[in-house]
C-alpha cells in the first residue's frame, strides 16, 4: 500500500511541476491535461483507499517512508499515516480538487484579458494557474496524511505559501497583492503559535511522531510548568496549536484575511474555502483529540471562539453585495459551527461537517463564479436578478447549494449542522450554553443571507445593462459538469455517512482511533442513544427549533427580497439605511480591518520610523558617519590655526614644550 500513498501524493505534484516548468511548452491543453490526470489519478486512488477501509477493513498504514535526520535522539521524516480520518479526508480533497480543475478550463479560458496588455506576468498564466491549485492539492495530501508533527508543518506552510501564489494570481491588481498579504501575514501569526506548540511538544516528549506523542499524553495530564504563574502543560500546548488553527480556519480574531481572499481567481476561493486550507484547523484539531481531551480548559477556549465566529461573521454576510464575498462569509460562519463542535468534544460531527460543506460550498463558489463568467466578470448581486429563465443548471445546483448550506431536512447540510447543534447542547463544558445559543440563532442568519443572494440574483427583473442581458446564456460543460457533480452529494451524501460517521464506530474502532474522546466528554452520546435511523432523525427535525428559524430566515428572505422587491427595487438600501448604526458596525466588519491597519499596521509603520528617525539619522548617520566627519573636521579646524608661518610662534612653542618636560621630569 505505500506506493498507492505515494501515487496518491505524487500526483498531484508531478502534474504541478509540469505544467509549472514546461508549461510554455507543453501549451494550455497540455498545462491541463497533466494536472487533471495527476489530480484524477489520486481522486481515484483515494476513493479506492475509502472503500477499501469501509468494505474490506483495510488495515491502518502508520510508516515512515525517508528519515530527514536524527538529532538528540528526535526522529525529523517523512510519514503517512492513513486511517479513516485520512482517508475520509482525502477523498473529500481530491474530489473538490478535480472538479475545480476540471471548472478552471472554463472560468480561466479567457484569462489574457485579465492582464495589462503586454504584461509579462500574463505569459502562460493559465498554464501557471493549474501549475499552483495542483500544488496546492499536494500540499493538503501532505498534510492530511502526515504521521508526524514535522511534516504537518511543513503541509501547513505549504498551503499558506500557495494561497499566497493564488490569491494575489492576477499581480497587477493592487487589491490582489494587498489580500495576498494580508492573507500570509495573518497566518504568520497563528503559525507562530503554531510552532510554538510544536517545540513544547518536542520539549516534553521528546518525539514528533503521533502515536509516540497520543501514548504518552496522559503522562502529562497534570504537568504543569512556570508560564504565567503557572499553567497545565496540555492546555499551554493545546491552546497554542489551536492559535494555528485559527490563522488557517479563519477564527476570530484571525479570520480578516479570508474574505479579502476573493480577491483571487473564483476556483481557488473555491477550493480554499471548501475543501484544502481552512479546513486544515479543522482537521489538525480533530486528529490532535487525545490531546485536546486533557485540558478542559482548552475545549472551552475552542467552543467560545468557534461559536463567536459562527454567528457574528454570518450577521455580516447580510449587509456584504459581492456575491463572492457573502459565500466567503458563510464559510466563516460554517467553519466556526465545526470548530464549536471540535471544542464541545463531538469531533466526528465536526469531521462530518466538514466533509458535507466542501461539498455544497465548492458547489457555492462555483455557482457564482457560473455567474460572473455569464455576466462579464460582474460580482453585484444588485445588478443581477432573473437569470433562473437564461441560466437553468447553475439555477438549480445554487439552488440545492442554498438549501444544503441552511440545513433544509434531508439535505447533507441538515444532518451535519443539526448534529453539531444538538451536540452542544448536550457538553457540559463551561461556555456551551452560549455557544448553543449562538449556533441556534445562526441557523436564522444563514438562512437569511443565503436566500438573499438567491433571490436577489435569479429572481425578479432583470437589473444588469442591456449588452450583458443580450449575452446572457447558461456557461459551457466544463463549468457545469462540476456544478451538477458536487450538487449530488450536496444532496444525498448525509443520508448514506451520518450513520456511520456519528452512531457507528468509523472514528473507534480497532486498535488504533483516529479520535479518541474522553467519556466525560461524549456530547454526541444523547443522539447515539436516542438514534431511529435517518428517517427518524428528519422527523425529529422537522420539530425542531433550528428548522423554524431556518424557515422564517427562508420566509423572510422571500417576502422582502422577491414579494416586495418586486415594486420596490429600494428595499434593501432601504433596509440597511433603517439599521442605523448596526448596519455601520457590520458593514465595518466590527472594526477588525480598522483597528489592524491602525495599531499593528500603523503602529508598525511608526515604530520602523521611529528607529529609522533615532537609530538610522540620529545614531549612524548623524553620530557615527557624518558626525566623525563633522569632528574630524572642527579637530582640522581648529588645528590649522597653530600653523601660523612665523618662526617665532614656533620658538616659542618649543621653549613651552620644553619647559613642560622639565617640570615633568623634575616633578616626578
Amino acid at each position: 500500500m505505500e506506493n498507492v500513498y505515494l501515487t496518491i501524493v505524487l500526483a498531484p505534484l508531478i502534474g504541478a511541476i509540469v505544467a509549472g516548468f514546461f508549461g510554455g511548452r507543453i501549451g494550455r491543453r497540455g498545462a491541463h491535461r497533466v494536472t487533471i490526470a495527476g489530480v484524477g489519478l489520486s481522486t481515484l486512488l483515494s476513493l479506492w483507499v475509502l472503500a477499501r477501509f469501509i468494505w474490506s477493513d483495510l488495515p491502518v498504514f502508520n510508516e515512515a517512508v525517508y528519515i530527514w535526520m536524527v538529532s538528540d535522539g528526535i526522529r525529523f521524516e517523512v510519514g503517512f499515516l492513513v486511517d479513516k480520518l485520512t482517508a475520509l479526508m482525502m477523498a473529500t480533497v481530491t474530489f473538490v480538487s478535480l472538479m475545480v480543475h476540471i471548472y478552471t478550463i472554463g472560468y480561466m479560458a479567457d484569462d489574457e484579458h485579465n492582464w495589462p496588455h503586454g504584461a509579462l506576468s500574463g505569459r502562460n498564466s493559465y498554464q501557471r494557474f493549474f501549475s499552483y491549485i495542483s500544488l496546492f492539492t499536494f500540499s493538503m495530501l501532505m498534510l492530511v496524511m502526515s504521521n508526524n508533527f514535522m511534516q504537518l508543518f511543513f503541509g501547513w506552510e505549504a498551503v499558506g505559501l500557495v494561497s499566497y501564489l493564488l490569491i494575489g494570481f492576477w499581480s497587477t491588481r493592487e487589491t490582489a497583492i494587498f489580500a495576498n498579504l494580508k492573507a500570509f501575514l495573518v497566518n504568520r501569526v497563528g503559525d507562530f503559535g503554531f510552532i510554538l506548540g510544536i517545540a513544547a511538544i518536542a520539549m516534553f516528549f521528546g518525539s514528533m511522531d503521533y502515536a509516540e506523542v497520543f501514548a504518552r499524553a496522559p503522562e502529562h495530564a497534570e504537568t504543569r510548568i512556570a508560564v504565567f504563574g503557572g499553567v497545565s502543560l496540555m492546555t499551554l500546548i493545546c491552546v497554542l496549536l489551536f492559535i494555528g488553527a485559527m490563522g488557517k480556519s479563519a477564527q476570530v480574531p484571525l479570520h480578516v484575511w479570508l474574505p479579502d481572499s476573493m480577491e483571487g481567481p473564483t476556483p481557488i476561493s473555491a477550493l480554499i474555502h471548501a475543501a484544502t486550507m481552512v479546513t486544515a484547523g479543522v482537521f489538525m484539531v480533530a486528529r490532535m483529540s487525545p490531546l485536546f481531551e486533557l485540558s478542559e480548559t482548552a475545549l472551552s477556549f475552542v467552543l467560545i471562539i468557534g461559536a463567536t465566529t459562527a454567528f457574528f461573521m454570518g450577521l455580516i454576510g447580510l449587509v456584504q453585495n459581492d456575491i463572492k464575498r457573502i459565500v466567503a462569509y458563510s464559510t466563516l460562519s460554517q467553519l466556526g459551527y465545526m470548530v464549536a463542535a471540535l471544542g464541545a468534544s463531538a469531533y466526528a460531527a465536526g469531521i462530518f461537517h466538514l466533509m458535507t460543506h466542501a461539498f455544497f460550498k465548492a458547489l457555492l463558489f462555483l455557482a457564482a463564479g457560473s455567474v460572473i463568467i455569464a455576466l462579464h466578470h460582474r460580482q453585484d448581486i444588485r445588478d443581477m436578478g432573473g437569470l433562473r429563465k437564461y441560466m437553468p443548471i447553475t439555477w438549480v445546483t445554487l439552488l440545492l447549494g442554498s438549501l444544503a448550506l441552511i440545513g433544509f431536512p434531508g439535505f447533507s447540510g441538515f444532518f451535519s449542522k443539526d448534529a453539531i447543534i444538538e451536540s452542544v447542547w448536550h457538553s457540559s463544558l463551561f461556555g456551551s450554553g452560549y455557544a448553543a445559543v449562538l449556533l441556534t440563532l445562526g441557523v436564522f442568519v444563514t438562512a437569511l443571507y443565503s436566500f438573499r443572494l438567491y433571490f436577489l440574483v435569479f429572481h425578479g427583473k432583470e437589473r444588469m445593462d442591456d449588452h450583458a442581458r443580450h449575452h446572457l446564456h447558461e456557461t459551457p460543460w466544463v463549468v457545469t459538469l462540476p456544478l451538477i457533480l458536487l450538487a449530488i452529494p450536496s444532496v444525498f451524501i448525509g443520508w448514506y455517512t451520518v450513520e456511520p460517521l456519528l452512531i457507528g464506530d468509523w472514528f473507534t474502532s480497532g486498535d488504533w482511533n483516529p479520535i479518541l474522546v474522553a467519556p466525560e466528554h461524549d456530547s454526541l452520546a444523547h443522539l447515539r442513544e436516542h438514534w431511529h435511523g435517518q428517517a427518524a432523525f428528519v422527523q425529529h427535525g422537522l420539530t425542531a427549533l433550528p428548522f423554524f428559524l431556518a424557515m422564517a430566515g427562508l420566509g423572510l428572505a422571500a417576502v422582502v427580497w422577491w414579494l416586495i422587491f418586486a415594486w420596490n427595487p429600494r428595499i434593501d438600501a432601504q433596509l440597511q439605511t433603517l439599521g442605523g448604526p448596526v448596519t455601520r458596525v457590520l458593514q465595518d466588519k466590527y472594526g477588525f480591518d480598522d483597528f489592524n491597519q491602525r495599531v499593528f499596521a500603523g503602529g508598525g509603520r511608526d515604530l520602523g520610523r521611529m528607529l529609522w528617525m533615532t537609530g538610522d539619522q540620529a545614531v549612524i548617520d548623524g553620530a557615527i558617519v557624518n558626525g566623525s566627519a563633522q569632528r574630524v573636521a572642527r579637530f582640522a579646524q581648529w588645528s590649522r590655526h597653530l600653523q601660523t608661518g612665523y618662526l617665532y610662534h614656533y620658538a616659542i612653542a618649543m621653549i613651552v614644550g620644553l619647559v613642560g618636560l622639565l617640570t615633568i621630569f623634575v616633578t616626578f
